[in-house]
């Protein structure tokens, strides 16, 4: 899997404050856990919101929403393209 890009405006202690030691499909700054159902249908929903995927170079948001999509089949999740 390829490194995610550092955000200046996302401080990653705040995700682990927030969700505690869990996946995370952007684990360099802590942002959409992917440890649970809702989880990742939530991370599913926020990236590909235009103005969250925005926050990320193209490379980094595609590698977000891979490992999205990895994660669904462990919880039963469908993800549409």
């Amino acid at each position: 899997m390829a490194a995610i890009g550092r955000r200046e405006d996302v401080n990653p202690t705040e995700g682990t404050r927030e969700y505690g030691d869990v996946e995370f499909a952007d684990p360099t700054n802590k942002k959409y856990p992917i440890d649970t159902a809702e989880h990742v249908r939530h991370a599913w929903s926020y990236i590909n919101k235009e103005s969250n995927a925005a926050k990320y170079l193209k490379k980094d948001a595609a590698e977000i929403r891979n490992r999205i999509k990895a994660a669904a089949p462990r919880f039963g999740v469908e993800i549409d393209d």
